[in-house]
């Protein structure tokens, strides 16, 4: 049985800072177990046919006035950045029997910033600066099992359909805590109090579903339009230029859907990509109808993001503890996704934030 001073579980940012920051501080002997089969978690991208482009499905802004380490570390990984393009007018839908109402746009205070090769480079960025050859991607964790001085993780590896086990010393959780209290057995089981808080911390991006239409040109802002709306009569209730850089080769709107999840699922993604393209059409003219590509992300049906808590609006509360206290589990356990954040939870920047938390509770802890 493998044996490893840290198990992480999760792939997403956070577990993969983690990684690399560990490695910063000379620690290779961990394990980082994925159950998708990729990197990335809740960064995800849609590349069309026959380009190079990557467009975000999940987190695709982050904002350098108010998150400067966030922002300090994409400049430290030389990673480009360009603002959100918001120039020109946006438009208001307001009914389906009333022409959109065009008004004066307004520049973002602070500025929304996004990476010019997609928040998916970021994910590739820091798994390539990372040494250690134990990351592995279709690996579910199943079960954490304390025994003595360790943590017995069992998990089930989906390529080749067996049952596995590795022991560490530390597990840093790097998935959101509700999912952690769904998808894993804790024995001993964890305080009842931790798990009702954990369950209770609404997970970000979790109940939201993204539509995005890639064209060949942006031809809406050739009508002095930023793409920007909002609209209160859907399918689509926040839509945004979502091209990849202010010269695009290709162009992309996307949206996001406001129908609840249940109805989403009712409906089914074929008819509401329908929706969507002729709500573009009606807001943009026919230029909308024929995109290169369109496709949606929904995140309620993501068995990796999602649980049946999600489905209702998010309302977000402090973040909840990150270990247990007066447990076995205490100085064996810390939960380092993104919603265990102090300043940022649910962000990108909450991400690297409880990663760096997580890391020095495991240094203080174990490498005095």
């Amino acid at each position: 049985m493998m044996d490893k001073k840290i198990a992480i579980i999760g792939g997403g940012l956070s577990g993969l800072y983690a990684a690399y920051l560990l490695e910063q501080q000379g620690i290779t002997d961990y394990l980082l177990l994925e159950a998708r089969d990729n990197l990335g978690g809740r960064i995800q991208s849609f590349t069309p046919n026959n380009t190079e482009a990557c467009f975000d499905l999940g987190p695709a802004w982050f904002w350098p006035d108010i998150q400067p380490e966030f922002a300090q570390l994409i400049n430290d990984f030389q990673l480009d950045s360009f603002a959100q393009y918001d120039t020109g007018n946006m438009l208001i839908e307001r009914s389906l029997s009333e022409t959109p109402n065009e008004i004066s746009g307004f520049v973002t205070e602070p500025t929304s910033m996004r990476l010019t090769q997609g928040m998916g480079c970021l994910i590739k960025t820091i798994s390539e600066k990372l040494t250690n050859t134990n990351i592995h991607c279709s690996k579910q964790v199943t079960k954490l099992e304390r025994q003595e001085n360790k943590v017995i993780v069992h998990y089930h590896d989906s390529q080749n359909n067996t049952q596995q086990m590795a022991t560490s010393d530390h597990v840093l959780l790097a998935l959101p805590p509700r999912l952690a209290i769904k998808l894993i057995e804790f024995s001993p089981s964890l305080p009842e109090t931790l798990t009702q808080q954990w369950k209770q911390t609404a997970t970000w991006m979790a109940p939201q579903a993204k539509y995005i239409a890639v064209y060949e040109r942006p031809f809406w802002r050739e009508q002095q339009l930023s793409g920007s709306v909002r609209s209160m009569v859907g399918p689509m209730v926040e839509i945004h230029d979502a091209s990849l850089s202010t010269e695009p080769k290709l162009a992309a709107l996307f949206g996001f859907i406001g129908i609840p999840a249940q109805q989403r699922k009712d409906i089914g993604e074929e008819q509401i990509k329908a929706y969507c393209q002729q709500q573009l059409v009606r807001l943009f003219g026919e230029q909308a109808a024929q995109p290169t590509a369109h496709m949606i992300k929904d995140w309620a049906q993501d068995a990796f993001t999602s649980t049946t808590l999600d489905s209702q609006a998010l309302s977000h509360s402090l973040a909840p503890p990150r270990s247990p206290i007066n447990s076995t589990w205490s100085q064996h356990l810390t939960g380092i996704g993104s919603e265990w954040a102090t300043e940022f939870p649910g962000y990108l920047a909450g991400a690297t934030e409880a990663a760096e938390l997580g890391v020095e509770r495991y240094m203080a802890l174990y490498e005095k």
